[in-house]
Formats: C-alpha cells, structure tokens, sequence
C-alpha cells in the first residue's frame, strides 16, 4: 500500500472510530433522555378495524 492510501486508510478509520464512541458517549451521558421518549403505535393501517 502507498503511503497516500495508508493515510486516507488510517483517516477514515480513525474517523469512523471517533464517531461511534462519541455517539456512544452522548447516549449513554445526556440527562433525562427518558422524558423524551415517544411511544410507537403498534398497531399499522392494515391491522385497524375497518369504519
């Protein structure tokens, strides 16, 4: 591998790196994150009871 390549390898992965652990880090550090949490409606259109 060139160098140009073995830099842009080590940037990318090093980037991607970076990323994941700083969104790991926020969801596991953001205070009351619960309170925000909206439900999910289970039920799709295909499942309701026609009118």
């Amino acid at each position: 591998m060139t160098t140009p390549g073995f830099i842009v390898m080590l940037l990318s992965v090093g980037t991607v790196t970076f990323l994941f652990g700083w969104c790991i880090y926020k969801v596991l550090t953001t205070p009351n994150e619960t309170d925000k949490v909206h439900g999910v409606e289970f039920m799709t259109p295909d499942m309701k009871e026609p009118d």
